[in-house]
């Protein structure tokens, strides 16, 4: 069976990541540095076999993905690849929220999910993606929930230790799938 190789790009910037929010679930507007970030990656990935884009259904995540790659290859949004669910949380501080998401491992937020839950929806795409894509390149642009679900799904990362780390920002993270 052919491999499926899997990058992952988060959103761009948001004006809710500018003010220090916690967008959650909420939709999230591109900052002007945002839609700058979106251009950039839309260079940054021409060229790269990229077959096809699979992205959350939230509107910062379709933005960047409309800025990136217009119409220049296929598009296809999933709401499992949404961010983690915080329930009464959403737009709230993302100082708090960060500090605190390791209580929320399997307990979930007030009206929400819990980082399980979240990464458990996340990684349902996976097999979807292996029967129609094996053998080629594709895209994912999600959010903190979807590197959370790949890194452990794909690469081994426990999720109680990525709710510990800090998150540090990349241009892509690459990950195979057989």
């Amino acid at each position: 069976m052919s491999k499926l190789r899997l990058v992952f790009e988060t959103h761009a910037t948001t004006t809710d990541n500018e003010e220090g929010r916690a967008t959650g679930w909420l939709p999230g507007e591109l900052s002007a540095i945002g839609r700058e970030q979106a251009a950039e990656l839309g260079e940054r990935r021409r060229g790269d076999g990229i077959a096809a884009v699979f992205c959350s259904d939230l509107a910062r995540a379709v933005a960047t993905t409309q800025l990136a790659f217009g119409d220049r290859l296929p598009v296809l949004l999933d709401w499992r690849l949404r961010e983690c669910d915080y329930g009464s949380r959403n737009g709230g501080s993302a100082a708090e929220m960060h500090r605190s998401r390791a209580d929320f491992l399997d307990a979930p937020y007030p009206g929400g999910e819990s980082w399980r839950q979240a990464v458990d929806r996340v990684a349902g795409v996976l097999p979807d993606l292996v029967t129609r894509w094996s053998g080629r390149r594709v895209l994912v642009i999600g959010h903190l929930a979807t590197r959370f679900a790949l890194d452990e799904r794909l690469a081994g990362v426990p999720l109680a230790q990525s709710l510990r780390a800090e998150f540090e920002w990349q241009p892509g993270w690459e990950y195979v799938l057989r």
